[in-house]
């Protein structure tokens, strides 16, 4: 009897304590909000998926940290696009005169453009949060960090979500230079700072050869400010065809801005009348060159343009099994898969082709792969058009010249090259050639490749990528009549 009722209060209390762990099971699991896709970043790669996955039926919760709509509509091609737009009405103005326009002059404020541009962003980023209301989209804001849970599980603000996918689309940020390796660095700014400049600097410095390089000293330049960039190399932009390199390095010398070559900023000095940037500049063709020392002084914007950085810090990816490069990139294929099923990751945090629409695309790929069963359904990295924003703007698609070279041998490519001077410039004392080439690889002649610089040249690139997109050949360019007068007809008429 005694064994009996100590079995039963025994057995009493063991189920007593697998339903309080039942419970706390239970609890914990409810505490988790669970998404069929989960979008960690609001930024163009991760709206676009987001709201295609949306579309196709899934119950999709995006978080961000900052402002929707990523670096492009806020510190990047949105805001920038509308200081190029700027900049492009000061060389009007400048050729109006010669257009008959006597006495057409005006004074620019920045602080008007300024207020117009922050305006039509804050109208973008309330834009963006209606589209996800609209979609029925979540919109969770704070920093994601996933966590330790066996199942993909990110914590914001102390509450857990998960979900059946999981795509990180956090971009990247502008790379930054430490006191340690240049003292008084920090007393410069990147271009995200560029956009919070409430006057034109009357002195700038940029730091940098890339295109961010040359579009912000494109604009400051056209719009008053004396400006300076340093290169430690020879030339501008070195990952495009050596044409547009060479090209564009001559115009930002003719369009007035000082050009420092082989130089390197040594450091940087606070006084009452700006700041002092001290420089060493060395031949590299002479091993025996003595180091010079110059100094720029009284600039009142240093802007380092020396590249970007991911946004992974600080989301504890690789203790959950993604793995990443040695900048912090998220290594993925070619589906956008990390090395942790059900992790994703698409735009500028995996490094490859930093460019808004690529993102996009990629996030709508994505969606349609998981979401609608389209298991072919990925971006084609090949072949991506792009614009520089310089002056006079820059348009490229497919190889450089160089790269068709190691693809498909020096005997099997032939280029097609022309200068020229646009018919806007036949009557105005302004002058900029426009330069254009076709790569063209095998027998059949396919244009694998088309590179150009000059007025007009943003605008007229979209049409020549779907062409180049589509395969087409030297013969097909040559078939199509041309367009007189335009700059374009130089492509279909280059022998």
């Amino acid at each position: 009897m005694y064994g009996k009722g100590l079995f039963a209060t025994v057995t009493r209390v063991t189920s007593t304590a697998a339903l309080s762990r039942l419970f706390c099971r239970r609890m914990a699991s409810e505490s988790v909000k669970r998404f069929d896709f989960l979008v960690v970043g609001g930024g163009s790669g991760g709206l676009a998926g987001a709201r295609r996955a949306a579309e196709l039926g899934a119950s999709t919760a995006v978080i961000e940290s900052h402002k929707l709509g990523g670096t492009c509509v806020n510190v990047g091609c949105v805001p920038k696009k509308v200081m190029w737009n700027t900049s492009t009405h000061a060389e009007y103005l400048h050729d109006h005169e010669d257009y008959g326009f006597q006495g057409a002059k005006a004074h620019f404020s920045w602080q008007i453009i300024k207020r117009k541009r922050d305006a039509y962003v804050n109208r973008l980023n309330h834009i963006y949060k209606s589209n996800l209301d609209k979609g029925k989209i979540e919109f969770i804001h704070g920093y994601a960090r996933f966590t330790d849970d066996t199942e993909p599980t990110v914590e914001v603000n102390g509450k857990k979500y998960t979900a059946t996918h999981i795509l990180v689309a956090t971009g990247g940020h502008p790379s930054t230079v430490s006191e340690n390796d240049i003292p008084g660095a920090n007393l410069g700014i990147t271009s995200d700072g560029f956009f919070e400049l409430e006057s034109c600097p009357k002195r700038s410095v940029i730091v940098g050869a890339g295109y961010i390089a040359v579009e912000m000293a494109g604009i400051l330049s056209t719009l008053g400010s004396k400006t300076s960039i340093i290169i430690r190399q020879g030339g501008v932009l070195r990952n495009f065809d050596a044409l547009i390199s060479s090209n564009c390095t001559k115009e930002l010398q003719n369009s007035g801005i000082e050009l420092l070559k082989n130089t390197q900023v040594k450091s940087v000095e606070k006084n009452d009348k700006g700041l002092s940037v001290k420089l060493v500049t060395k031949d590299p063709d002479d091993k025996d060159a003595e180091e010079k020392l110059e100094s720029v002084h009284e600039v009142d914007c240093l802007l380092w343009a020396i590249g970007r950085e991911p946004n992974t810090a600080g989301l504890n990816l690789s203790q959950i099994g993604v793995n990443l490069d040695e900048r912090g990139h998220i290594l993925v294929d070619e589906y956008q898969n990390t090395s942790r099923p059900g992790i994703y990751a698409v735009g500028d945090v995996c490094g490859k082709a930093l460019l808004t629409p690529v993102a996009i695309a990629a996030g709508r790929k994505l969606a349609h792969r998981l979401f609608e069963g389209k298991a072919d359904s990925k971006i084609d990295y090949n072949c991506i058009p792009t614009v520089v924003f310089s002056h006079p703007p820059i348009g490229t698609v497919g190889k450089t010249e160089d790269e068709a070279v190691k693809t498909y041998g020096k005997d099997n490519v032939k280029v097609y090259t022309t200068s020229f001077t646009p018919m806007y410039y036949a009557i105005t004392s302004r002058r900029s050639q426009c330069v254009m080439k076709l790569v063209c690889a095998g027998e059949n002649e396919k244009v694998v490749g088309l590179h150009m610089q000059g007025f007009g040249c943003d605008e007229m690139l979209q049409g020549f990528a779907v062409a180049v997109n589509m395969g087409a050949t030297k013969a097909d360019f040559d078939r199509t009549i041309a367009i007189h007068p335009t700059s374009s007809e130089e492509l279909v008429t280059l022998r």
